[in-house]
């Protein structure tokens, strides 16, 4: 395992609504993360927003407020239904005002083993450069041949991801002025020079058909010029894919091999990584990954 240089770990945000046993494998799988006993769990627990939901919403907080084995369990439940993009800005606003750093998780996202000690490394490895603005612990299906372990590129990725309090206090949730306000170049840049239809859901934001957060976290960053920091190999696995999920359709799960260990190598250079960019748009221009996961990550807002 890699030296930790500040010693502590930052804690771990983890948010559930309604799916008890996607919850129960979420905790199980942070458990057996490396660092896990050292690591603080806070759990923001979004409120049922209908009658037939309070069953659900109670099972998930049983599973939570049973949960051992970290350094401290704390469970934030809320009393009414904030929805899934007010419940994580917030709770990762208030989270990270108290700590600094942040680890954030949803229910439906495993961690591999070494997925808090990479976290915790880049965290503490770029906290000075102004540059670094999120660290990303899933990474698009691409053949890792050839490329470093870690590389910097613009997009950022939600599934398991962290940062710092100085860059988070810059999120904003406007749709309307990023669409009055970003020229065609802006948007083209934004889609990855037209791999992605990223920019579409802003425009679903502020037309109301969508509420997402995770799109203008990204919008952020893209307006500071930041850098995210992807693997090359997820340490995540997303298991939301099966209807059950917020704004996410069932799709065909895909097969995908996982990092487990962390031993160093993150980059010394920041700048972003014009091969593992190139990979990644290819891969978005497939047309099966369109069909079977491009929708759906539309719709849940990068999710």
């Amino acid at each position: 395992m890699t030296d930790l240089p500040y010693g502590g770990r930052a804690p771990v945000a983890l948010f559930i609504y309604n799916r008890p046993e996607h919850t129960r494998r979420t905790v199980e799988a942070l458990l057996r993360a490396n660092g896990a006993p050292q690591t603080d769990l806070i759990v923001y627990s979004d409120g049922p927003r209908e009658a037939n939901d309070f069953d659900r919403v109670d099972a998930a907080r049983t599973v939570v407020r049973a949960a051992s084995g970290f350094r401290s369990v704390t469970v934030r439940e809320r009393g009414y239904n904030l929805g899934i993009a007010r419940n994580i800005a917030e709770g990762v606003s208030d989270a990270i005002a108290r700590h600094g750093r942040l680890i954030v998780v949803e229910d439906d996202v495993l961690p591999a083993s070494g997925f808090l000690d990479y976290m915790n490394s880049a965290l503490d490895r770029y906290q000075g450069d102004a540059r670094v603005w999120h660290i990303s612990g899933w990474n698009y299906p691409i053949d890792p041949t050839g490329l470093p372990p870690y590389f910097f590129w613009q997009v950022m990725n939600c599934w398991g991801w962290a940062t710092w309090a100085d860059r988070w206090a810059h999120y904003r949730r406007d749709p309307e002025r990023l669409l009055r306000q970003w020229s065609a170049n802006q948007r083209r840049a934004f889609d990855l020079e037209g791999a992605h239809d990223f920019f579409s859901q802003i425009e679903d934001n502020a037309a109301g058909r969508l509420t997402t957060w995770a799109i203008f976290w990204y919008a952020t960053i893209f307006e500071h010029d930041g850098l995210c920091l992807n693997p090359s190999v997820s340490f995540v696995q997303n298991i939301g894919f099966d209807g059950t999920g917020e704004h996410c359709d069932a799709v065909e799960a895909q097969p995908l091999d996982l990092a487990t260990c962390f031993s160093g190598g993150l980059p010394n250079e920041v700048a972003a990584n014009g091969e593992a960019i190139a990979r990644i748009r290819a891969h978005l221009q497939r047309p099966l990954y369109r069909r079977l996961i491009g929708r759906a990550l539309r719709r849940a807002g990068l999710r």
